[in-house]
């Protein structure tokens, strides 16, 4: 009941502060962003919240409801312009693939080039980093 009761009282600060304050993030991010500055500080024990917090994890599916029930509403209308929004869903899907494997390729090359052999006590490059 207290990881309730913590989990519960960032949200509501969150939402206060977004609210109080015009700040343009949703409430519920703000809320995660002191909870987990919280945490990191340790002014938050995670022990107090684990409980809870894997409680609403394996239940996620059943907080997706209300969003899924709500899609439904739009079903004409997705299903009008369905060939544009899975276009662009593809398309996005393609695009963040590629740019993520161009920047992952690009990384490891940099990685090599920079990563240098370690030397024994004589000058000589040894693949195991010891001495030989």
């Amino acid at each position: 009941m207290l990881g309730l009761a913590i989990l519960l009282a960032f949200n509501l600060i969150g939402i206060w502060l977004q609210t109080s304050f015009h700040i343009p993030l949703p409430g519920n991010v703000i809320g995660l962003i002191l909870f987990t500055i919280a945490l990191f500080a340790k002014l938050i024990k995670l022990e107090w919240v684990e409980t809870t917090a894997n409680w609403f994890t394996g239940h996620m599916m059943l907080f997706f409801l209300p969003f899924v029930v709500g899609t439904m509403a739009f079903f004409p209308l997705i299903g009008g312009n369905w060939l544009s929004i899975g276009v662009g869903v593809m398309g996005s899907s393609v695009a963040v693939l590629l740019v993520t494997g161009f920047i992952t390729s690009k990384m490891q090359r940099s990685q090599v080039k920079g990563h240098r052999m370690p030397t024994g006590a004589n000058g000589q490059k040894t693949a195991e980093g010891g001495m030989k």
